[in-house]
């Protein structure tokens, strides 16, 4: 079966709302890559090819259901934070927002009883979860520690770098 139209159009949305996270991210390493801190620069380039997994996953969600795929423009995204906190309380806010988004996607499906696309966007919601779950971990550390104790600061840092890319969007052998 085809895939709706109104279905279509909001993983559309979600598409590029996903690019634009991406870039979002990218501009976040590049940031803290400005301020000697790798591991942070680490941590969002991370969270950059996630958000691009997951663009990926409903571009071909669309193209497997015959629907039509339609890239916009991404606008631009932020270049400067005040803190190391400012970026994790927007990366938070964000990944809100992009769950506000998944949400009205998956309310989309359903009203429209598209069950394969509904079924499909479950992961996503999960994936949200799990995302707004490791930021606000932390932002509650970096509240902790405090931003001016440089020690506790390189700490956290060198913790971030050891993180790697796992593509979560691809089933598990």
């Amino acid at each position: 079966m085809k895939i709706n139209k109104q279905v279509e159009e909001v993983l559309n949305k979600q598409i590029n709302a996903e690019f634009w996270s991406a870039y979002l991210y990218l501009s976040m390493s590049a940031y803290f890559e400005t301020r000697a801190l790798k591991g942070f620069a680490n941590w969002m380039k991370i969270q950059y090819q996630e958000e691009l997994t997951h663009a990926i996953k409903i571009f071909d969600y669309i193209n497997n259901r015959g629907g039509v795929v339609k890239l916009e423009a991404i606008p631009d995204v932020p270049v400067k934070w005040n803190s190391i906190l400012d970026v994790f309380q927007e990366t938070y806010d964000h990944e809100c927002k992009v769950t506000a988004g998944i949400n009205n996607c998956y309310e989309t499906a359903l009203a429209q009883k598209d069950h394969a696309a509904a079924n499909m966007l479950q992961w996503f919601i999960d994936e949200q979860s799990e995302e707004e779950a490791n930021v606000l971990q932390i932002i509650d550390q970096l509240n902790l520690i405090g931003q001016e104790n440089g020690q506790a600061i390189y700490h956290l840092d060198k913790e971030l770098g050891t993180r790697v890319f796992v593509d979560s969007t691809q089933p598990t052998a």
